[in-house]
C-alpha cells in the first residue's frame, strides 16, 4: 500500500528516472558476483557499476572487454539489461501485464506514453504489442543472419549465441559485442569487408533507431509516405540525408587514412558503417583511435544528433536538429511560423527542442572541460569519449580503460542521463506547474 502511494506520488518522468536507477543498481549487483566473471572473483564496485549503466542506457562504453571478462552469466546479465534498456522497462512491465490477461490502467498508460514517445494516449497498449513482436521478428532475423557467418568460424551452439547477443545489442544500439574472441576492444573490425554482417547490423541499428511510432505509421500505411505523421516523415527524411551525407564525407575523411589499402567496395561498406554506427551503435568496423581530426569531428557531430525520439537510440535526436534547423530556415526568409510538408510546428515543439539541445550541449562542454582538467587528455579524445556517453553510443577513442574515478563517475552520470534524456531528467525535479497569473511588461534586447 505504502509503495502505491508513493508511486502515485511520482510524476511519469521521476517514475521513469527511478526505474532506470534501480535496474542499474540490480544489473551492478549481479556483475559484482563472483560467477559473473572469468577469474571466479568479484568485480569491484566501480567497474560493475560503470558496465551496469553502459548496459542499461544501451551505450556500450566499457571498462573490461566483454568477452575476455565476464562469463556466460555475466553475459547474459548484460544482454538482459541491454533488452530492457533498449526497450524500457514500462514497456516489459506493461507486457508482463498483458499476458497474464491484467487491466492497464490510465497512469500506467501515461508512463507508457512517455516511454515510448508516443504522440498519443489512445492506443498505447496496442502500440506496445506491435513493439514487442517488430522486436522479436527483427533481433530473430538478425540472428539467423549473423549465425550464417558466425557458426562456420565458432561451431553450431556458440555461433547461434554470437548471432542472437549481437543481433540485440545491435537493434538495441547498445555497442557491446564479444568480438573480443579474436582481439580485446576489436569490435567489428575483423569483417569490414563482410557485406553480411555489417549490412545486418547497419539495417538493424536502423530499424532500432528510427522509433517505435515510425515502425507503427510504416505498418499501418506501407510504403504510402503521403499518409505518415509529420513526426515519421521528418524522421525518415532526415535520417536518409544524415546517413547519405555522413558516408560521403566519411568517404574522403578517411580515404587516405583509416580506409587506406582497402578496396573500392570495403571503403563504401565502411564508410556506410562509419556513418550509421555513430547514431547511436558504438561498433566500428575500422578503428576509432586512429581516425583523422576530420573523421573524429564527423562521429561527434553525428553521435551527438543521434536517432529518433522514442527508439532505442540516443542523442539530442533528429527530430530536435530538424526542428531548428526549419526554424533557423524560417528565422532567415522571415516566415511566419516554423513549416514543414504542408504542416506548422507548434511553439512548444521549437522552444523543447532548442532547451534539449543547450543542456546537451552544456552538459558535454562542462564534463569534457573537467576531464581535460582532471587527466590532461586532448580535447578532441575527451569530447569524442563525453559526446559518446551522453548520446548513449558506445564509441571510444580509447579514453575509456583510462579514466580515472572522477572521470568514471561523470561518463556514468553523462550515460544515465543520455537515457533518461536530459530535459526529462530536469522535469522529473521541475515537473510542479507554476501559473505566473500576471505577465511581466516586454522589454526589446539586442541579439546577435
Amino acid at each position: 500500500m505504502i509503495t502505491f502511494k508513493f508511486r502515485n506520488k511520482l510524476t511519469g518522468m521521476q517514475f521513469i528516472a527511478l526505474g532506470f536507477f534501480l535496474l542499474i543498481l540490480v544489473g551492478t549487483f549481479l556483475l559484482m558476483l563472483p560467477i559473473s566473471t572469468k577469474a571466479g572473483e568479484s568485480t569491484d564496485f566501480m567497474t560493475a557499476l560503470f558496465t551496469s549503466t553502459s548496459a542499461t542506457c544501451v551505450t556500450g562504453l566499457v571498462l573490461t572487454d566483454t568477452f575476455t571478462h565476464w562469463t556466460l552469466f555475466g553475459q547474459l546479465v548484460l544482454l538482459a539489461l541491454i533488452q530492457i534498456g533498449g526497450l524500457g522497462f514500462i514497456t516489459i512491465g506493461v507486457s508482463a501485464s498483458l499476458a497474464f490477461h491484467k487491466k492497464i490502467g490510465l497512469k500506467t498508460r501515461g508512463n507508457l506514453q512517455d516511454s515510448v514517445s508516443a504522440l498519443q494516449l489512445g492506443g498505447i497498449v496496442k502500440l506496445v504489442m506491435h513493439i514487442l513482436k517488430g522486436t522479436f521478428l527483427f533481433e530473430g532475423i538478425g540472428a539467423i543472419l549473423l549465425s550464417i557467418r558466425f557458426i562456420p568460424k565458432m561451431g553450431f551452439i556458440t555461433g547461434i549465441y554470437y548471432g542472437i547477443f549481437h543481433s540485440i545489442s545491435a537493434f538495441c544500439n547498445a555497442g557491446f559485442d564479444l568480438m573480443g574472441c579474436f582481439s580485446p576492444g576489436s569490435s567489428f573490425t575483423a569483417y569490414s569487408g563482410d557485406w553480411l554482417v555489417c549490412i545486418t547490423l547497419i539495417l538493424l541499428i536502423v530499424i532500432g533507431g528510427i522509433g517505435f511510432v515510425v515502425w507503427e505509421n510504416i505498418y499501418v500505411h506501407k510504403l504510402n509516405f503521403r499518409r505518415y505523421s509529420l513526426h515519421a516523415k521528418m524522421v525518415l527524411s532526415f535520417s536518409v540525408f544524415l546517413i547519405l551525407t555522413g558516408a560521403v564525407l566519411f568517404f574522403f575523411a578517411e580515404r587516405n587514412n583509416t580506409l587506406l589499402g582497402m578496396p573500392l567496395h570495403e571503403q563504401i561498406l565502411c564508410s556506410l558503417f562509419g556513418s550509421i554506427t555513430p547514431r547511436t551503435a558504438g561498433f566500428n568496423t575500422v578503428d576509432n583511435a586512429a581516425l583523422t581530426d576530420a573523421g573524429k569531428f564527423l562521429s561527434i557531430v553525428l553521435m551527438f544528433i543521434g536517432g529518433a525520439p522514442g527508439s532505442t537510440a540516443g542523442g539530442v535526436k533528429v527530430t530536435t536538429i530538424f526542428v531548428l534547423i526549419l526554424y533557423l530556415r524560417s528565422t532567415l526568409t522571415h516566415t511566419r511560423g516554423v513549416n514543414i510538408f504542408g504542416r506548422r510546428l507548434t511553439a512548444d515543439t521549437v522552444s523543447k527542442a532548442a532547451c534539449v539541445l543547450f543542456l546537451n550541449l552544456s552538459l558535454s562542454m562542462i564534463v569534457g572541460f573537467i576531464i581535460c582538467c582532471s587527466q590532461n587528455f586532448t580535447m578532441a579524445d575527451t569530447l569524442f569519449e563525453v559526446v559518446s556517453a551522453i548520446s548513449t553510443v558506445g564509441m571510444s577513442a580509447g579514453l575509456t580503460g583510462q579514466l580515472n574515478l572522477l572521470s568514471q563517475l561523470l561518463i556514468i552520470f553523462l550515460m544515465y542521463i543520455g537515457r533518461v534524456g536530459s530535459l526529462s531528467f530536469a522535469l522529473a525535479f521541475t515537473d510542479k506547474k507554476k501559473t505566473a497569473h500576471i505577465m511581466q511588461p516586454e522589454e526589446a534586447i539586442n541579439v546577435g
